[in-house]
Protein backbone atom coordinates (compact mmCIF):
# COMPACT_ATOMS: atom_id res chain seq x y z
CA UNK A 1 0.00 0.00 0.00
CA UNK A 2 2.84 2.40 0.84
CA UNK A 3 4.43 1.85 -2.58
CA UNK A 4 1.11 2.50 -4.37
CA UNK A 5 0.78 5.77 -2.47
CA UNK A 6 4.41 6.60 -3.24
CA UNK A 7 3.89 6.11 -6.97
CA UNK A 8 0.72 8.21 -6.82
CA UNK A 9 2.67 11.05 -5.21
CA UNK A 10 5.46 10.70 -7.77
CA UNK A 11 2.99 10.82 -10.64
CA UNK A 12 1.16 13.73 -9.07
CA UNK A 13 4.38 15.69 -8.73
CA UNK A 14 6.12 14.50 -11.92
CA UNK A 15 8.15 17.22 -13.45
CA UNK A 16 8.46 19.24 -10.24
CA UNK A 17 12.10 20.25 -9.98
CA UNK A 18 13.83 23.03 -8.12
CA UNK A 19 17.30 24.39 -7.80
CA UNK A 20 17.60 23.69 -4.08
CA UNK A 21 20.50 24.69 -1.86
CA UNK A 22 19.37 23.35 1.52
CA UNK A 23 17.12 20.68 2.96
CA UNK A 24 14.35 23.09 3.96
CA UNK A 25 13.97 24.12 0.32
CA UNK A 26 14.21 20.51 -0.82
CA UNK A 27 11.59 19.14 1.53
CA UNK A 28 8.68 19.89 -0.83
CA UNK A 29 10.29 18.72 -4.08
CA UNK A 30 10.28 15.27 -5.59
CA UNK A 31 13.54 15.91 -7.45
CA UNK A 32 16.49 18.13 -6.59
CA UNK A 33 18.56 19.80 -9.29
CA UNK A 34 21.79 21.76 -8.96
CA UNK A 35 24.16 23.24 -11.49
CA UNK A 36 27.57 21.60 -11.62
CA UNK A 37 30.71 23.66 -11.34
CA UNK A 38 32.36 21.52 -14.04
CA UNK A 39 31.57 20.29 -17.52
CA UNK A 40 29.67 17.12 -18.29
CA UNK A 41 32.52 14.59 -18.53
CA UNK A 42 34.44 16.19 -15.68
CA UNK A 43 31.35 16.03 -13.45
CA UNK A 44 30.75 12.34 -14.19
CA UNK A 45 34.42 11.54 -13.53
CA UNK A 46 34.60 13.65 -10.34
CA UNK A 47 31.44 12.08 -8.91
CA UNK A 48 32.56 8.55 -9.82
CA UNK A 49 35.89 9.10 -8.04
CA UNK A 50 34.29 10.69 -4.99
CA UNK A 51 31.67 7.95 -4.69
CA UNK A 52 34.44 5.35 -4.44
CA UNK A 53 36.57 7.49 -2.11
CA UNK A 54 33.61 7.80 0.30
CA UNK A 55 33.20 4.00 0.49
CA UNK A 56 30.21 3.72 -1.83
CA UNK A 57 30.09 1.60 -4.99
CA UNK A 58 29.20 2.60 -8.54
CA UNK A 59 27.02 -0.31 -9.67
CA UNK A 60 26.34 0.99 -13.17
CA UNK A 61 26.44 4.08 -15.35
CA UNK A 62 23.65 4.42 -17.91
CA UNK A 63 24.55 6.53 -20.94
CA UNK A 64 21.07 7.65 -21.96
CA UNK A 65 22.36 9.78 -24.85
CA UNK A 66 23.93 6.66 -26.37
CA UNK A 67 20.82 4.59 -25.71
CA UNK A 68 18.66 7.18 -27.46
CA UNK A 69 21.12 7.38 -30.36
CA UNK A 70 20.78 3.61 -30.87
CA UNK A 71 17.04 4.21 -31.16
CA UNK A 72 17.38 6.97 -33.75
CA UNK A 73 16.88 9.87 -31.32
CA UNK A 74 19.28 12.71 -30.56
CA UNK A 75 19.45 14.19 -27.05
CA UNK A 76 22.03 16.18 -25.14
CA UNK A 77 24.46 14.24 -22.92
CA UNK A 78 22.91 12.51 -19.91
CA UNK A 79 24.30 9.77 -17.70
CA UNK A 80 22.62 8.16 -14.73
CA UNK A 81 25.03 6.90 -12.10
CA UNK A 82 23.74 4.09 -9.90
CA UNK A 83 25.49 4.11 -6.54
CA UNK A 84 25.18 1.84 -3.57
CA UNK A 85 26.27 1.72 0.01
CA UNK A 86 26.04 -2.00 0.83
CA UNK A 87 25.42 -1.32 4.53
CA UNK A 88 22.46 0.94 3.84
CA UNK A 89 21.09 -1.48 1.24
CA UNK A 90 21.39 -4.34 3.74
CA UNK A 91 19.37 -2.37 6.33
CA UNK A 92 16.47 -2.29 3.90
CA UNK A 93 16.82 -5.57 2.02
CA UNK A 94 17.39 -7.76 5.08
CA UNK A 95 13.92 -7.10 6.53
CA UNK A 96 10.78 -8.38 4.86
CA UNK A 97 8.73 -5.35 5.92
CA UNK A 98 11.03 -3.03 3.91
CA UNK A 99 11.71 -5.13 0.82
CA UNK A 100 8.88 -3.32 -0.99
CA UNK A 101 11.21 -0.28 -1.04
CA UNK A 102 13.72 -2.20 -3.19
CA UNK A 103 12.66 -0.47 -6.45
CA UNK A 104 14.29 2.66 -5.00
CA UNK A 105 17.65 0.86 -4.76
CA UNK A 106 20.35 1.53 -5.72
CA UNK A 107 20.47 5.30 -5.36
CA UNK A 108 20.68 7.22 -8.62
CA UNK A 109 22.25 10.52 -9.59
CA UNK A 110 21.75 12.01 -13.02
CA UNK A 111 24.32 14.24 -14.72
CA UNK A 112 23.12 16.04 -17.82
CA UNK A 113 23.62 18.99 -20.06
CA UNK A 114 20.85 21.42 -20.97
CA UNK A 115 20.40 23.64 -24.01
CA UNK A 116 22.10 26.46 -22.08
CA UNK A 117 25.34 24.46 -22.36
CA UNK A 118 25.63 24.01 -18.60
CA UNK A 119 25.85 20.74 -16.70
CA UNK A 120 23.37 19.80 -13.98
CA UNK A 121 23.07 17.13 -11.31
CA UNK A 122 19.73 15.78 -10.15
CA UNK A 123 18.58 13.14 -7.71
CA UNK A 124 15.46 11.98 -5.93
CA UNK A 125 14.59 13.78 -2.72
CA UNK A 126 14.69 10.68 -0.50
CA UNK A 127 13.70 12.51 2.72
CA UNK A 128 10.48 13.63 1.02
CA UNK A 129 9.58 9.95 0.53
CA UNK A 130 10.96 8.67 3.83
CA UNK A 131 8.00 9.88 5.87
CA UNK A 132 5.64 7.83 3.72
CA UNK A 133 7.78 4.73 4.16
CA UNK A 134 8.53 5.05 7.88
CA UNK A 135 10.52 2.91 10.29
CA UNK A 136 14.13 1.90 9.90
CA UNK A 137 13.86 2.09 6.12
CA UNK A 138 13.06 5.80 6.38
CA UNK A 139 15.99 6.40 8.72
CA UNK A 140 18.29 4.54 6.35
CA UNK A 141 17.02 6.53 3.35
CA UNK A 142 17.62 9.84 5.12
CA UNK A 143 21.11 8.77 6.22
CA UNK A 144 21.98 7.61 2.70
CA UNK A 145 20.66 10.89 1.30
CA UNK A 146 22.84 12.92 3.68
CA UNK A 147 25.90 10.92 2.67
CA UNK A 148 25.06 11.34 -1.02
CA UNK A 149 24.75 15.10 -0.54
CA UNK A 150 28.27 15.10 0.93
CA UNK A 151 29.50 13.25 -2.15
CA UNK A 152 27.73 15.67 -4.49
CA UNK A 153 29.19 18.75 -2.76
CA UNK A 154 32.41 18.32 -4.72
CA UNK A 155 30.62 19.02 -8.00
CA UNK A 156 27.75 21.36 -7.09
CA UNK A 157 28.27 25.02 -7.93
Amino acid sequence: MKIKYLFFVVLLNAGTMVNAQNLSQESHSVMIENQSKAGFTETVDLLSETILAKGWKVTMVHDLQETMKKNGKEVLPVKVIELCNPGHAFNILSKDEYRDVSPMLPCRVSVYQKADGLTYISRMNAPAFAGMIGGEAAKTMVQAFKEMEEILKVAIK
